[in-house]
């Protein structure tokens, strides 16, 4: 028997990204965020506030990196979503990690993430419903260690996890169940 829970976002998983901006004196924005994703092969969108710092780095500087943090980097993720640069502006430096400027676009590119997406902001929605920046992807930064034997992202290797709107919590990603396009061949000889 089901159990009407009324009107609630209570989705599984929802992704963690680490969206990487600068700020005005070049200082380096990270906030954690879990409301978007891919939306079209060379695309991202990020559903957010329009109050977050990120929002006013993303209107001026046009760019950004999206990091999928691994669970060796929960605490100082957790903390970068947890903590405003509006009224933190040491954020980044209280979390150890490091960043280098990209090559592609006007972001950093922090070290300890393993799979970042280098991104140009297309464009600036405000909707009745909040904001969404549209970003093009434009070139994807991966470290070794998350590479296969043929050069392609291990999902396992990446040690993602997600974020749970139910119970706020997080859920390491990791383990293979099936393949795409293959599991459910079989019940199209039916």
């Amino acid at each position: 028997m089901k159990k009407d829970l009324g009107v609630h976002c209570y989705l599984f998983p929802m992704p963690t990204y680490m969206i990487g901006t600068y700020n005005e004196d070049d200082s380096v924005d990270v906030m954690m965020m879990a409301w978007g994703g891919v939306c079209a092969e060379d695309m991202v969108a990020l559903n957010l506030e329009a109050e977050h710092k990120t929002v006013l780095n993303l209107e001026k500087r046009k760019a950004f990196t999206l990091a999928v943090p691994g669970t060796e980097t929960l605490k100082e993720s957790d903390f970068l979503g947890i903590a405003s640069a509006n009224k933190m502006p040491d954020k980044f430096e209280r979390t150890g990690l490091h960043a280098v400027k990209s090559d592609k676009v006007d972001a950093p590119v922090i070290e300890e993430y393993s799979l970042t997406l280098e991104c140009e902001v297309v464009e600036m929605q405000q909707q009745p419903y909040g904001l969404r920046v549209l970003g093009r992807i434009v070139n994807v930064l991966a470290d070794e260690k998350v590479l296969d034997e043929k050069g392609r992202i291990d999902a396992g290797k990446l040690n993602a996890f997600a974020f749970d709107q139910m119970r706020n919590g997080y859920y390491a990603i990791g383990e293979k169940v099936g393949q795409a396009w293959n599991a459910g061949a079989p019940l199209m000889k039916q």
